[in-house]
């Protein structure tokens, strides 16, 4: 399994909104004190792997943590990175989305004015495209629901099936392959410096 390539899967440090549950989307917010530090820890982690290629949502809290990582002079800027577009829900926190929607479920039912889980299903399935054609380990820095699809779509599943993978911020998940490329896996998921103290 070694031998084969990986996508390093990245998530962002931690945000005021992250913290507080709000769902982030286009919103443009700086790192915590934490967020920074989270961001330290995984340029540890990453630091002793080899990556062709490495690549970073345009929005300041993945493309700050890839930078406080140590990758941000090599990163290549990839706007089909960016997190779910939440549209109506963007800054809301599920409590309150539920007060007015109670059965809503964003893996099932996508965001009013914002994204289906259709469209960031395609955004994922062209980013992998990309990295399949990469000779060699590829690291992601992104956001937590789009990078949850893009396990899904990397394993065959539909983007709904990113419900069943939680990520938190500042951590480094793994996919890669079983014996061959048409096996792909999870090698490693959720993985935090926080779970290794």
């Amino acid at each position: 399994m070694s031998e084969l390539p990986a996508i390093y899967l990245a998530r962002h440090g931690e945000t005021a909104w992250s913290r507080t549950g709000k769902h982030t989307g286009l919103t443009d917010l700086p790192l915590t004190e934490r967020g920074e530090q989270e961001a330290r820890d995984l340029g540890k982690h990453l630091a002793v792997i080899t990556f062709s290629k490495v690549f970073t949502s345009p929005l300041q809290r993945a493309a700050r943590t890839c930078d406080i990582a140590g990758f941000g002079a090599v990163a290549q800027t990839d706007a089909d990175l960016v997190e779910w577009n939440y549209g109506k829900y963007e800054g809301r926190r599920t409590v309150e989305i539920h007060a007015e929607a109670p059965d809503w479920q964003l893996f099932r039912d996508g965001c009013p004015g914002g994204e289906t889980r259709a469209q960031i299903g395609a955004r994922a399935d062209r980013v992998l495209n990309r990295l399949r054609a990469i000779n060699g380990n590829v690291l992601v820095f992104s956001s937590g629901h789009f990078l949850r699809v893009l396990a899904a779509r990397f394993l065959g599943l539909e983007p709904a099936s990113g419900k069943y993978f939680t990520l938190s911020t500042g951590s480094v998940s793994i996919l890669g392959f079983e014996n061959n490329s048409s096996q792909p896996v999870i090698r490693l998921w959720n993985e935090t410096s926080r779970e290794a103290d």
